[in-house]
């Protein structure tokens, strides 16, 4: 028996991995960053292979990583986990700099960074993990980096289903409701669609953004992960 609860257990950071190839610059959020040995410093990631970030770093055995803080806005956050590098150039408008290789990192609610060649790459199935050497890593901001635990229980966030940690199971469940302002002002703050509190808000079922109205317009689209009205569930507050 496998209980999927189980897996929530697990801790995880936040990242967005940064790559660039012949075909222009490509980002995505993920969970699985880590350290594998000291000597010599060797990371990992593990990445969908339908992604564009994917394919740029098999192309061109380069990523970087950018470590996210507890600061960093679910726009940022929908941005780089929702959005196909395809549709958009997803470092337009956001703070970030680049390797000595050209290949882009966030700095804008950032921990820290690291450039990464990779020298090994495995298969696993769904998945492609890289593993690579740090060329350079720096700090850029003291502040608390963003445990995956924070991003689904302060920020409401949702887990992408080409995550390798999406759970068909616990992510269709009843949809998580932010905390309430006097226990996470600031996180409440991040979900207000720029209305009056109501009785009632909606809840994306895709990616967690709530918008603090009554009713929802017929026309309405996330503004973070994309998707229509329809994959929006009314809370009571």
């Amino acid at each position: 028996m496998i209980d999927n609860a189980a897996f929530r257990s697990i801790s995880y950071g936040l990242f967005i991995i940064g790559a660039h190839s012949a075909d222009g610059c490509a980002g995505c959020v993920v969970n699985t960053f880590q350290q594998v040995t000291s000597t010599p410093l060797q990371v990992s990631v593990t990445l969908n292979k339908e992604n564009c970030t994917t394919q740029a770093i098999q192309n061109s055995g380069r990523f970087c990583a950018s470590v996210l803080s507890e600061a960093a806005p679910m726009e940022l956050i929908g941005r780089f986990g929702f959005h196909s590098s395809n549709e958009l150039d997803k470092f337009d408008g956001v703070k970030h700099g680049e390797d000595g290789a050209g290949v882009p990192y966030v700095t804008e609610c950032c921990a820290a960074w690291f450039s990464v060649r990779v020298v090994q790459t495995l298969d696993v199935g769904t998945h492609i993990m890289f593993i690579g050497e740090v060329e350079a890593a720096e700090p850029v901001e003291q502040v608390s980096p963003m445990t995956y635990a924070y991003y689904h229980q302060v920020k409401g966030g949702k887990t992408p289903p080409r995550a390798s940690s999406f759970l068909p199971t616990e992510e269709t469940a009843a949809p998580v409701v932010a905390p309430a302002a006097s226990d996470a002002p600031a996180a409440a703050s991040e979900f207000t669609g720029g209305g009056g509190r109501g009785a009632y808000a909606w809840q994306c079922q895709v990616c967690g953004h709530i918008e603090y109205v009554d009713e929802l317009p017929e026309d309405y689209v996330c503004p973070i992960c994309g998707v229509g009205r329809e994959m929006f569930v009314r809370i009571a507050l």
